[in-house]
């Protein structure tokens, strides 16, 4: 748990704590005369607070604990954020029946009372509502209270309502709706409100009160009304109408040859169904009217019709006729309408004779591979026959690709599909298929086109740095990745700009030019450029013998040492080389020394002495005025010539104190393998919920704007979790053990709480593998004060000081570090305070020389008398 101290004149908004609000529930619905009589009641108590609020909950006077009981339950439901608390009273016994309060507190912070509300609970199935706000009385009757200090007995009731309309009402498009809900019970009195699921409530709808009104109602503002109804005493009442407009679209129609004799075509002494369907709102209440000739078809022996046709979608109509003959030959039409809608929706003529034939499908000559640039528009073509001429329905070959709309089916009358702006995402293989609807149901006619988007050419590599030593012979090949059409029509080559003499290709995938010899004639920049019938694409590559820029090695941003009286100082620059057998063996390197934004520059040549990998090479830059920087350029050079250069600056800085004053932390950083940060804070940003009981309050300085470096025990922190801080890397002047370098590592701690974990300090060695070596360790509680501790090494390598933090057990475990100065040579003693003995007046003490003048008396006589 979080113990946190809150301070008004630091809070970025003011605290506040809201009026609690207490809802009471049961566990089965009620019963009436039996309210509560052996019945689990919960009492619910939640308030928003700023900060968070401590619950507790009484029985009249005294304070109920969880488990208190076999009856008492006390517990926070999940997802609340602590900001609600229940209690559970299981099956109710006669002590159960009492006066129950939630007391809700802040501690006073910035003033704010304490605040509760009760509820009396008695076995008469009454209840008295009231609350106490800092001493004053007053009635609480639903989430506010009531502005008079009054007394209120009423029956404790959940809500009840009931609805103006039936649960499921249908009107026609454009009409003017009102539903009422009515509420019928409850107190608390409930308050109703009206929702609209699945979509939200429409916009030309007036909700006031328990009347709902919509005005023009539109068709797609069907759906579920829901009238909720709250008080906040058992389970809230709800009704839900079911409003649907009625409309009716997308009429079609099916000719279905006799399915028994599996025939697919209309034959005379067959059986012939036609099929009629639409979708409407209310679907069920679709009537149907078939004609022929354009008069109404009465029922026969041989004439069925039948309104909800099992084979086909729900609601379809079917005109079924028995051993077709030449009489029943004609135009056939179905119209759909619904009660009290002055609609109707008409079927296109449905000619049945000798000539009504099923579809035939296919792609004209010439179609089937259709072959367009990228960026033009396509036009995929299949033929459809028959009578009647079904729609054609474009589908993708491959089933997981859409069209460019995302759409899976795109239906075309006459079977042209038109896709514009193609990609060559959208090559492949395109299905036509005939519809089932308006037109004959049965298996559908297929053909297939094939799309091919032409696009230019896609190389590797774009760019190549080819480094090699001189006479060495290479092959640059420039390879075509993709690309319509996919072999290489063209390819040409350049040599800084000027045309390769390369023999034809063949059709193939890639181009290549062969390098005999290396030499600085034949370094430079060569260009491939390929093309396909649409497009070219280049791969350059840059052939050179040129070296590889050097790397510095540990880079460290103080001098090595500094001469005030001279107002010099000097620098150790150390390197090493890339790459270097790539090319020719380095011959030596040149070094610039210049200062920035001044003429002038100082030059210095290095011999190389080995061109393996990772040798290091030193060089120490001396007579560097104070408190100047510079800029230094290393080039290396080979018997091709200079190569890649590196450069840095170097900066002259002091050994100071760091006290994190600037967010750049002095050079320190958090390391990329710990567990967590330290976070740089002050007293005046430090976070509002800090722990109680741990951690400093201010910096070494007592100052409430200065800044220190502060780990947080607190949660999501966990026992062992580690923050390390790494200082910059400080160099050495002389890595022999006989010349140690001292230096003086001094600063700050603050380890104060009962859950303290671990302070360590390790001295980081970067060898050519780095180690970690322990130099100081603190554990557990070292007091509420900041303390200094001064550390002496002596370093062999560069090196960098690690402040590591191990978290305790608890959340009282805040550490922190201060004013920290890493500095070359040794550590000045502590001076020991004098002690509270007092010498006598005749004593040696009262004359601290006394001793070095007999000293020197003896010593002039001694000369005199030799």
């Amino acid at each position: 748990m979080h113990h946190k101290v809150y301070k008004c004149a630091l809070q970025p908004f003011p605290p506040d704590l809201d009026e609690p609000i207490l809802t009471i529930h049961q566990t089965i619905s009620d019963v009436r005369g039996s309210f509560y009589q052996e019945k689990t009641v919960f009492l619910r108590c939640t308030v928003s607070s700023n900060p968070p609020a401590r619950f507790i909950w009484k029985r009249e006077t005294a304070t109920l604990s969880h488990n208190q009981d076999n009856g008492v339950d006390i517990y926070e439901p999940l997802y609340t954020q602590g900001e609600t608390k229940v209690l559970k009273l299981k099956n109710l016994r006669p002590q159960d029946y009492a006066n129950y309060t939630c007391q809700v507190s802040v501690r006073n912070v910035c003033g704010i009372p304490d605040k509760s509300i009760t509820f009396r609970l008695t076995n008469k199935t009454g209840a008295a509502w009231w609350g106490r706000t800092g001493g004053d009385k007053k009635l609480y009757r639903s989430k506010k209270s009531l502005q008079s200090p009054l007394w209120l007995k009423a029956e404790a009731a959940p809500p009840a309502l009931k609805m103006s309309v039936n649960e499921t009402l249908v009107v026609n498009p454009g009409d003017n709706v009102t539903m009422q809900c009515t509420l019928t019970g409850g107190d608390p009195p409930p308050k109703a409100v009206w929702s609209h699921s699945p979509n939200p409530m429409p916009p030309n709808s007036i909700s006031k009160g328990g009347n709902l009104t919509i005005r023009q109602i539109r068709a797609e503002d069907s759906g579920f009304y829901n009238c909720t109804a709250i008080n906040n005493v058992g389970n809230p009442a709800k009704k839900t109408v079911n409003l649907l407009v009625r409309s009716m679209r997308n009429l079609t129609y099916q000719i279905t040859p006799d399915v028994i004799k599996e025939s697919e075509t209309i034959q005379l002494g067959q059986d012939l169904k036609l099929s009629c369907h639409v979708d409407a709102v209310p679907q069920d209440k679709v009537q149907y009217t078939w004609y022929k000739n354009q008069k109404v078809i009465k029922t026969s022996d041989r004439i069925v019709i039948t309104k909800n046709d099992l084979e086909l979608p729900p609601v379809t109509s079917s005109l079924e006729i028995i051993d077709l003959r030449f009489s029943d030959y004609g135009t056939y039409l179905c119209d759909a309408s619904l009660p009290n809608l002055p609609l109707t929706l008409n079927s296109s003529e449905i000619n049945i004779s000798a000539e009504t034939v099923p579809p035939s499908i296919s792609v004209p000559r010439g179609q089937l591979v259709i072959t367009v640039r990228e960026g033009s528009t396509a036009e995929l073509q299949c033929e459809v026959r028959g009578k009647p001429l079904p729609p054609v329905l474009w589908t993708r070959m491959d089933k997981e690709a859409t069209f460019p709309n995302g759409e899976k089916l795109i239906e075309t009358p006459d079977g042209k599909l038109r896709l514009e702006n193609v990609t060559r995402e959208m090559s492949g293989g395109y299905k036509c298929q005939t519809a089932r609807y308006n037109g004959f149901n049965i298996r559908s006619r297929e053909a297939a086109v094939q799309l091919n988007v032409q696009f230019a050419p896609v190389v590797e590599p774009k760019f190549q740095d080819l480094r090699l030593p001189m006479k060495r012979s290479v092959t640059l090949r420039c390879n075509m990745l993709k690309g319509s059409p996919v072999k290489v029509a063209t390819a040409v080559w350049r040599f800084e700009r000027s045309l390769l003499s390369v023999p034809p290709i063949e059709q193939q995938e890639f181009s290549e030019y062969k390098i005999n010899s290396t030499r600085r004639e034949t370094s430079g920049t060569y260009e491939c450029t390929i093309s396909n019938d649409v497009g070219s694409d280049s791969c350059v590559f840059q052939v050179t013998g040129r070296a590889y820029n050097p790397e510095f090695y540990y880079d460290t941003p103080n001098p090595i040492e500094s001469f005030k009286q001279f107002k010099n100082y000097s620098y150790l620059i150390q390197w090493t080389q890339k790459e270097p057998g790539a090319v020719d063996p380095v011959l030596h390197y040149k070094l610039e020394l210049k200062p920035p934004n001044m003429k002038g520059m100082n030059s210095f040549v290095v011999i190389s002495r080995d061109s393996r990998k990772g040798f290091l090479y030193e060089l120490r830059l001396t007579d560097l005025k104070i408190p100047q920087h510079y800029e230094v350029k290393i080039t290396p050079h080979t018997v091709s010539g200079p190569g890649d250069s590196a450069s840095r600056s170097i900066r002259y800085k002091e050994h100071g104190t760091c006290r994190f004053e600037d967010d750049k932390l002095c050079g320190f950083v958090q390391d990329k393998y710990d567990t967590f940060d330290w976070i740089r804070q002050s007293k005046v940003n430090q976070s509002l919920r800090r722990t109680a009981n741990t951690g400093p309050v201010m910096d070494r300085s007592g100052k409430p704007e200065g800044f220190y470096m502060f780990i947080e025990a607190s949660r999501p922190r966990r026992f062992g979790d580690k923050a390390r801080l790494i200082s910059p890397l400080y160099n050495i002047t002389s890595r022999l053990p006989s010349l140690k370098t001292t230096y003086c590592v001094s600063f700050y701690y603050h380890m104060y709480g009962r859950h303290i974990g671990n302070l360590t300090v390790l001295l980081r060695l970067k060898n050519i593998v780095s180690q970690d070596i322990p130099l100081w360790s603190k554990k557990g509680d070292q007091g509420n004060k900041w303390q200094l501790e001064n550390l002496q090494v002596n370093p062999t390598a560069p090196f960098q000081i690690v402040f590591e933090c191990v978290i305790g057990k608890g959340v009282e475990g805040d550490m922190a570090i201060d004013d920290v100065t890493i500095r070359k040579g040794e550590c000045l003693k502590r001076q020991i305070p004098p002690t509270k003995a007092v010498a006598a007046p005749s004593s040696a003490a009262r004359h601290p020389l006394s001793g070095f003048r007999l000293w020197l008396v003896s010593f002039l006589l001694f000369v005199l008398l030799r």
